[in-house]
């Protein structure tokens, strides 16, 4: 296993993939080589010790797949004992019984953590969720963002607890009878990628991405850090099931099994995974419980706001979304809204609550597994932004540009003022103002299960 873990009389292995490197140091002992440029060792140190690799005798970098990064990815590695967290057990939900909440912890309360989430819970299995979505929690850049920039893959953000207080969050919504799903990014990381770099090449240029550069899983030691930080998250976090994002952007077609279908064989919990809709590999190829399936939403949309630009140009028929309906099963997961289709919006604004109720009827009265946004429930109004906290001046200014530049040829936004996305005001406005389910929407579940018991 990749990583530190603690062993008992005081050791902790330590292993890390490192080919570029001729040696390995840590705490100030050095490591062994092993096969395939692993260097690996047992080390006296104790959960809670902070370290950082040496490679090569001269420059030092934290682990690529630290536990916890409690400075920050700047910062150091921390060891943390993940198999000792007590999580009981998931409430074995079944896929057809799935009715899946996303949040974004940061947003979701004022105080923004995985304990503030936690008296929430009940409520939401109250209203007839059965499961919670948690946006990606790796650390990434600053301490506010959407997460799909993360770069220590392994490490809870400390800006939401860490990983004490996901195991705790995690727990917590088991003993309320949720499942958890955690959404995980495996087709890019976030600034700051020469930390991995240094170690190893995770990167090729055979492929390109649109968020950066792609990963190497042609390298078997990259493939690791990826499957292992799967099994990381079902195994020692007891996390029921990992939305993959934007699996498009994975190349491996010339492995002779896909990391995507090695993955689902050594996950153990649901693997959902967001594909461009109408490519169906992850159920049909890689073996995938589901897959996002983004045509519902786009027909809703279009029908209900006229809006008919970009990716909505093919859309909004009444025999389209007759085709949809017709064709929801339980492996595709369906929306009225998500945070893209919020978020990447000029100003991240949500439908008006009277034609979200229309669409949010619509998906949870289907055949197709539904995906709530937070907020929905209940017909929340605030707008759900594109906020970040890159540390790097260069690529904050680059990323505000960016946003400008991405709505300047939408004439739905022209008149509209793109929100800064590095401002703390633009991740303040993106808080909800939270209230329990209206009673529509509880009826709405009722009624969706009594139509699945029939």
């Amino acid at each position: 296993m990749f990583g530190a873990t603690p062993l008992d009389e005081g050791l902790v292995e330590f292993r890390v993939w490192a080919p570029r490197a001729e040696t390995v140091s840590v705490l100030g002992q050095e490591l062994a080589p092993e096969d395939d440029g692993v260097f690996a060792g047992r080390v006296e140190a104790r959960a809670g010790d902070d370290y950082r690799y040496r490679l090569d005798g001269d420059t030092e970098w934290p682990d690529p797949c630290s536990r916890f990064q409690p400075e920050g990815v700047r910062g150091p590695s921390r060891i943390v004992d993940t198999r000792a967290f007590d999580i009981r057990p998931g409430p074995g939900i079944t896929l057809q019984e799935l009715v899946i909440y996303e949040l974004h912890v940061g947003t979701f309360t004022p105080e923004g953590t995985f304990d503030a989430v936690i008296p929430r819970l009940e409520a939401l299995r109250d209203a007839g969720l059965t499961a919670i979505e948690l946006m990606p929690v790796a650390t990434f850049p600053g301490n506010r963002g959407w997460g799909y920039d993360g770069l220590y893959t392994w490490a809870p953000h400390p800006a939401y607890g860490g990983p004490d207080g996901l195991a705790r969050l995690v727990d917590a919504a088991h003993a309320a009878g949720l499942a958890v799903i955690l959404d995980v990014v495996y087709n890019h990381v976030g600034p700051g990628d020469e930390a991995l770099d240094a170690f190893g090449p995770y990167f090729t240029t055979r492929h390109e991405t649109f968020w950066g550069k792609a990963i190497d899983y042609m390298q078997r030691g990259v493939r690791e850090w990826a499957l292992q930080n799967a099994e990381l998250w079902t195994r020692d976090y007891k996390i029921d099931g990992l939305r993959l994002d934007a699996v498009h952007a994975i190349f491996d077609d010339e492995s002779p099994v896909h990391v995507l279908k090695e993955l689902r064989e050594r996950v153990d919990g649901f693997v959902i995974s967001e594909m461009e809709t109408g490519d169906l590999r992850p159920i049909e190829q890689w073996g995938h419980d589901a897959q996002w399936e983004d045509a519902l939403h786009h027909e809703l949309h279009v029908l209900l706001t006229g809006e008919h630009e970009g990716y909505y140009a093919e859309y909004g028929s009444l025999e389209g979304l007759k085709r949809e309906l017709d064709r929801s099963n339980p492996r595709f997961v369906a929306c009225a809204q998500n945070h893209d289709q919020v978020g990447n919006r000029a100003v991240g604004d949500r439908l008006p609550p009277e034609k979200d109720r229309i669409a949010l009827l619509a998906v949870l009265l289907s055949r197709d597994t539904p995906l709530v946004f937070m907020g929905e429930e209940y017909g929340e109004t605030r707008p759900f932004q594109f906020f970040t906290d890159h540390i790097d001046p260069r690529i904050a200014e680059a990323t505000r540009e960016g946003r400008k530049k991405e709505f300047a040829a939408w004439v739905a936004f022209k008149h509209e003022s793109v929100p800064d996305p590095q401002s703390p005001d633009t991740f303040e406005r993106s808080k909800l103002d939270w209230r329990p389910a209206e009673p529509w929407f509880r009826d709405a579940l009722t009624l969706r299960k009594s139509i699945r018991a029939t």
